[in-house]
Parts: structure tokens; C-alpha cells; sequence
């Protein structure tokens, strides 16, 4: 009877454990699957064909919004440690960010968000890859096996739907964004196996991203920017709502983000995160019209 009982409690204890686990994963889906409507929605549907400035909205928003928990977190001087330690990683883990976002955004202008999701479905190889020479975990046999089937659709998949300029154009800036996403994640997992928080993570880094992106701002979007407010045509109000929808969705994904490479791994988040494709791409066929091209 006691063995029986002890047996019962072990059982409670491991679901009672799973249950978070399983709520964060939901959140981590959930939180992507709605950030990349808002983004088509607001860059194709609305209008607001902006998708660096986007990023950097959604970065600004980042830190504006962490910074009054920062003493709590930490004092100055362990801030001031952490940052001496960590510098080359947080760099490189923001440099990998904001040129996966510049590019996935930008292929968001002359692709589809279904191709998108698609070719965006080999960021597990690019985790592998990353994870192999940032953090030295290379992936088994039977892992690696799993990558190269799910190459080998993505890529069957691309080659039948690209059939324009423009989308080659789209692809292959998708495909960039792609393997500088999978760094970043594994960056991600070198910098919390060292005991960096996530919210400090999150802190850290937005600044420095917002000046990766500050010159490619400037240089392909400013004008176009001030046209589009100058524009009579434009329901300013609107799209405002919509871009501060997308910055709180943002900040939100960021963190969950984080704490699901942390509760596993870089490789194994990417993996989870295919399962959202399916989603996106019935949701983008429902509500964005893009049924036609698959």
C-alpha cells in the first residue's frame, strides 16, 4: 500500500510539473502564430509597408516597457558585470535578430505569408547548425535524419511555389532570415546556460538591435515612411492601434521565446514551432485570401 501510494504521489508530481511546461509551449505558439498575422496584416492588408521600422517599433516598445523592472532585477553593478561578461554573445545574439528580422519582414513585401512559413520551416536545420558551433551540441544520427527530410519538403515545396522575380527575390531573403534565426536561438541558449535571465535578455539587446537597423531604415524606408503619414488617404489612427497591437504582441514573444529554449533547447523550440505552420497556413488561407497559391 505505501508503495502504491508513493507511486500515486510520483504521478501527481510529474503531471503537476508537465502542466507548465505544456501552458508555455501553448503560449509560445499561440504568441507566433498571432505576430505573424499582425505583421501581414498590418504590412499587406493595411498598407503599412514598413517592415524594418516595424522591428524597431517592436524593439523601442521592448525596452520602454522592461526598463522600470531592471533595479528590481539586478543592481547597477551586476548589471554592469553581466554586460562585461557577456557582450560578445548578447551582440551576436542581436546582430542574428535583427537581421532575421529585417529579412523575414522585407520577404513579407514580395511573398506570400504561406511561402514565408514554409521556407521558415528549416529554421531547425539552422538551429542545428548554430547549436553545433556556438554551443558544441552537433545532433544525433536520428536528428539529423529528421532535418534532412524536412529540408527536402520545404524544398520541394519553394521549388513549386516560386515561379516570379519578385518571389525569388522574397525567397531568398527569407532563406537569410532563416539561418541567421537559427544563430540567434542557439546564441540565445549560450547566453541563458550562463544565468542571464530573460527579461534582461530581452533589455540588453533591443537597444543594440534598433541601431542594427537604424541604417537600413534610413536607407529604404524614411522617405517612404513620410509619405505614407503626409497621406490624407491614410486612417491614421488605424494602423497606429495596429502597430501598438503588434509591439505588445512582440515583447510577449520575445520572452516566451526565451524561456522555452531555456526549458529545452534551441534545436528542440524550432522543432515545436512547426507545428504552427499548419496553423498559419490555414489561417492565412481563411482571412488573407492566399488559398490560391498552394
Amino acid at each position: 500500500m505505501a508503495k502504491v501510494g508513493l507511486k500515486r504521489q510520483d504521478d501527481d508530481s510529474w503531471c503537476m510539473a508537465l502542466w507548465p511546461k505544456i501552458l508555455l509551449v501553448v503560449a509560445y505558439l499561440s504568441l507566433n502564430i498571432s505576430l505573424n498575422m499582425v505583421l501581414k496584416y498590418t504590412i499587406s492588408i493595411y498598407g503599412f509597408k514598413f517592415p524594418i521600422a516595424l522591428s524597431m517599433m517592436h524593439q523601442i516598445f521592448s525596452a520602454v516597457v522592461l526598463a522600470p523592472i531592471m533595479p528590481v532585477l539586478a543592481d547597477k553593478e551586476q548589471h554592469r558585470a553581466t554586460l562585461q561578461k557577456s557582450w560578445p554573445g548578447l551582440l551576436a545574439m542581436a546582430a542574428f535578430f535583427s537581421f532575421n528580422l529585417g529579412c523575414n519582414n522585407l520577404s513579407l513585401l514580395t511573398i506570400s505569408l504561406s511561402l514565408n512559413q514554409v521556407i521558415r520551416a528549416c529554421i531547425p536545420v539552422a538551429a542545428a547548425l548554430g547549436s553545433t558551433i556556438l554551443e558544441s551540441k552537433p545532433p544525433t544520427r536520428k536528428e539529423l535524419i529528421a532535418l534532412l527530410v524536412l529540408v527536402s519538403g520545404v524544398g520541394i515545396a519553394v521549388f513549386e511555389g516560386s515561379g516570379t522575380r519578385a518571389t525569388l527575390v522574397g525567397c531568398t531573403l527569407c532563406i537569410l532570415g532563416t539561418i541567421s534565426n537559427g544563430f540567434m536561438m542557439a546564441s540565445v541558449g549560450r547566453l541563458m546556460s550562463e544565468k542571464l535571465d530573460v527579461w534582461r535578455l530581452t533589455f540588453y539587446t533591443a537597444p543594440v538591435a534598433v541601431l542594427l537597423l537604424l541604417p537600413f531604415f534610413y536607407l529604404l524606408e524614411a522617405k517612404g515612411l513620410r509619405e505614407y503619414q503626409q497621406d490624407e488617404s491614410q486612417q491614421t489612427l488605424g494602423y497606429m492601434w495596429l502597430v501598438l497591437l503588434g509591439c505588445v504582441n512582440a515583447v510577449a514573444y520575445n520572452v516566451v521565446h526565451s524561456l522555452v529554449i531555456k526549458l529545452t533547447s534551441s534545436v528542440t523550440t524550432t522543432v515545436i514551432g512547426e507545428a504552427k505552420i499548419i496553423l498559419i497556413l490555414v489561417l492565412s488561407s481563411v482571412w488573407l485570401g492566399e488559398s490560391g497559391i498552394w
